[in-house]
């Protein structure tokens, strides 16, 4: 008796091969992806109609099926096991942004300090689609055409639980290192950064932004520490501060009426001399 192949061989109960050393999902419960960008994510491929059939790979990111995972700009390869001895290989394609539209939000991030100062610092601003929108690109897939969906599983729906296992561990890879999106784009975090460093530092004259001041090669140019004491020179000369044409008993007008007379004279009458004595110079 010959063997079965193994591209029909399948467990009877249908449950998935285990897997020693699998890639697990760290969240075993409630969503996965903890950052908002990773949530972000998911809610994109809701959107578009993928995400509601990601729910069918749920239990395979979490119970380690998928072997590997490697992400390049524009695509994710996996291998996924399946309930065949055979491991399932995957791919989800997305296009990459070209040279001169990276330049476009590069120059657009590189403008604005906020968003330099986050992304030099590391850290991923909440509204960086806005960035990409306010150039006419989307950093997210803005529909299920943008996406390539592959596997070499039997099954005809797409995403399929392969596909949705690996889904899920692309968003929570998000977690770890929100670069990971914009590398999915095309650009990796150095060149990203170091490219911002540039723009920002060869604005041109009357931009507002650092090295936007031309110096001549000549001129000598001090250093901070030595013109903290002059650094900071006003325009032109402040006028004298005029002392205000106020009455020294005005503050008397304002005092609610006091049920007090003295020798037939109001309070307020009798402190007013006072206060105008006070006043006079001396």
């Amino acid at each position: 008796m010959t063997d079965t192949p193994w591209w029909i061989t399948e467990r009877p109960s249908g449950r998935p091969l285990p897997v020693a050393g699998g890639i697990k999902a760290r969240t075993q419960r409630g969503a996965i992806g903890r950052s908002w960008w990773s949530a972000r994510f998911v809610q994109v491929l809701e959107t578009i109609g993928v995400g509601g059939r990601l729910g069918r790979g749920r239990a395979y990111a979490r119970s380690g099926q998928v072997i590997s995972l490697e992400t390049t700009a524009g695509a994710v390869q996996a291998e996924v096991q399946g309930s065949r001895p055979r491991p399932y290989k995957v791919r989800i394609g997305l296009p990459t942004f070209g040279k001169t539209e990276w330049a476009r939000v590069e120059q657009a991030m590189a403008d604005s300090a906020w968003y330099a100062a986050k992304l030099l610092a590391g850290e991923m601003p909440e509204d960086i689609e806005d960035v990409f929108t306010s150039v006419g690109l989307t950093l997210f897939p803005s529909s299920v055409r943008e996406l390539s969906l592959d596997c070499a599983c039997p099954d005809h729906q797409v995403p399929c639980k392969h596909l949705a296992a690996v889904f899920y561990l692309l968003a929570e890879s998000f977690d770890a290192d929100p670069f990971a999106m914009l590398a999915l784009r095309g650009r990796d975090r150095e060149t990203l950064l170091e490219n911002i460093r540039s723009r920002r530092t060869s604005a041109p004259a009357g931009s507002g932004q650092p090295g936007g001041e031309q110096v001549d090669p000549g001129q000598h140019v001090r250093a901070l520490a030595d013109c903290l004491d002059d650094f900071f020179r006003p325009a032109a000369r402040l006028p004298p501060l005029a002392a205000p044409a106020t009455p020294p008993d005005a503050v008397l007008d304002q005092l609610p009426a006091v049920r007090l007379r003295v020798r037939d004279q109001e309070l307020a009458d009798l402190l007013r001399p006072v206060y105008r004595a006070l006043a006079e110079p001396e």
